[in-house]
């Protein structure tokens, strides 16, 4: 079993690391190019807006399903075919509610026309999602693992081929949207008639009870990821409403948040994987958890130090790299967003914990805290900082939370940490700072001097031992 699931890790780790950044940053990024900073920023905010809500389109179904399945293999179909008539009940409401957000800000023909594709492309995101978790809860893993990146590879032809191949007119906002939607429907097909052949059985069976079961179940869960949603992404909707110039700014703040993005997809991995580990260990060995978190905690922070850092002095160089238009504004809002990825790695670490320990009240009190102070400083700094006000306001929301859930989460295992606990990344710190002002000092070529502050800081990992392989692999193949 646990060479089954690390092949199977690896697999799926490595066909995202082949096929998203290569969406993320050589399409997504070069539509951005090809239509401009403020239609980029339209669809950036609209896109944030059918996101923030999308919870209610799923409700825990996808996690449920994965465990019910991989339990009862009986009795699939019926399951199967009263969670579609759900996901449609759901689908509404969730439209309702993305409009009716939509009209109170203001928005008209045009965002309404753009919103229904992105609003469909939810439902065939989270549709598909469902058919992965019936792929996982069948053991299905290949096959999770090529439907899960078949989306984003029929992008990358599609799209790649309008952009780079025939060099047409035809990408615009609008028709980008279009093309999403496509890809998005033929996976959808793909997963629906693979899953099929597995489950056979009515395609539509209404179970009232059952729905309500889940909707209980998931009651907690669903709002604390509304909330973390609405902090962590309603930032771009109330730059694009609120600054006199916020489509513009959206587009820039759009250009720092893909990295991020990029990088908080790969720990939502680590996430994932600490999860179970945390949840069978706090039952039966609480004792063995602070291993196990200060394997992470050097893992996912140390690196994000690393990361960060690199960044941080080498913001320019990565921003012009990817983009034609880069300004001021986009630098200090790209330093700004991609230091959130340090609190971030320690959010994936003690929100986790905290889930695992079922502190869900407390996880939604610091995201409903965490709500009310984003939205209030973006209002308060947005109108005369735009997009760089927006980044800074996420740095603060993003460390105040994960001061807050460490505090929390060391709490519930009772564990204090020392001074010493925190020596080594004191130690990367100043190291990783130090180098970056040496390498500007010696103006090396900007490639060069990543690659070699990248080597160094791998190096650093290593020499204060915050990359412990023998722990690592204890971790992976930890029975979770």
């Amino acid at each position: 079993m646990q060479k089954q699931f690390l092949s199977n890790l690896m697999i799926t780790i490595l066909l995202n690391l082949l096929v998203k950044p290569v969406a993320l940053f050589a399409i997504d990024a070069s539509v951005q190019n090809r239509v401009g900073e403020a239609e980029y920023g339209l669809y950036f905010t609209l896109l944030n807006l059918t996101v923030i809500f999308n919870i209610f389109l799923d409700f825990g179904i996808n996690n449920y399903t994965t465990k019910k399945i991989a339990q009862q293999s009986t009795n699939q179909a019926n399951f199967f075919g009263s969670i579609m008539v759900f996901r449609l009940i759901l689908f509404i409401v969730y439209a309702l509610v993305v409009y009716l957000s939509a009209i109170m800000l203001g928005y008209g023909a045009r965002e309404f026309h753009i919103l229904l594709f992105l609003v469909i492309n939810q439902l065939l995101i989270l549709s598909i999602a469902f058919f992965r978790s019936h792929f996982s809860g069948l053991h299905l893993f290949k096959t999770d693992a090529m439907i899960s990146i078949m989306d984003r590879f029929l992008l990358i032809l599609i799209a790649g081929y309008l952009l780079f191949i025939s060099n047409s007119d035809l990408i615009t906002i609008d028709s980008f949207v279009y093309i999403q939607t496509i890809c998005y429907f033929i996976t959808f097909i793909v997963g629906w008639t693979v899953l099929n052949k597995q489950i056979k059985g009515p395609l539509f069976h209404w179970d009232f009870k059952g729905s309500l079961a889940i909707v209980k179940q998931s009651l907690p869960y669903a709002a604390l990821i509304l909330l973390m949603l609405l902090y962590n992404r309603s930032d771009a909707v109330i730059l694009e409403r609120i600054h006199i110039n916020g489509r513009i700014e959206a587009g820039f703040y759009a250009q720092g948040f893909r990295l991020l993005d990029a990088l908080y997809m790969f720990g939502m991995i680590f996430a994932g994987l600490l999860f179970p580990m945390f949840s069978r260990l706090l039952k039966n060995a609480i004792a063995e958890v602070k291993p196990l978190l200060q394997t992470a905690g050097n893992l996912l922070i140390g690196g994000s130090i690393v990361i960060v850092s690199i960044s941080l002095f080498n913001a320019d160089f990565f921003l012009h790299l990817l983009y034609h238009n880069v300004s001021i504004s986009s630098v200090l809002s790209f330093q700004f967003l991609i230091s959130c990825f340090i609190p971030i790695c320690i959010n994936f670490i003690f929100g986790t914990l905290l889930t695992a320990n079922g502190n869900l009240k407390t996880l939604n009190i610091i995201s409903l805290s965490a709500v009310v102070f984003s939205i209030g400083l973006n209002l308060m700094i947005i109108p005369g900082h735009g997009a760089v006000g927006a980044a800074l306001v996420a740095l603060c929301i993003q460390t105040l939370v994960a001061l807050v859930q460490m505090y929390f989460g060391l709490m519930c295992i009772q564990l204090k940490l020392t001074l010493k606990d925190f020596i080594p990344y004191l130690i990367l710190i100043i190291c990783m700072i130090s180098s970056g002002y040496l390498l500007q000092f010696l103006q090396l070529n900007s490639l060069l001097a990543v690659c070699i502050f990248a080597l160094f800081g791998l190096l650093l990992l290593f020499v204060l031992s915050l990359i412990d392989i023998k722990n690592i692999k204890k971790m992976i193949f930890s029975k979770s």
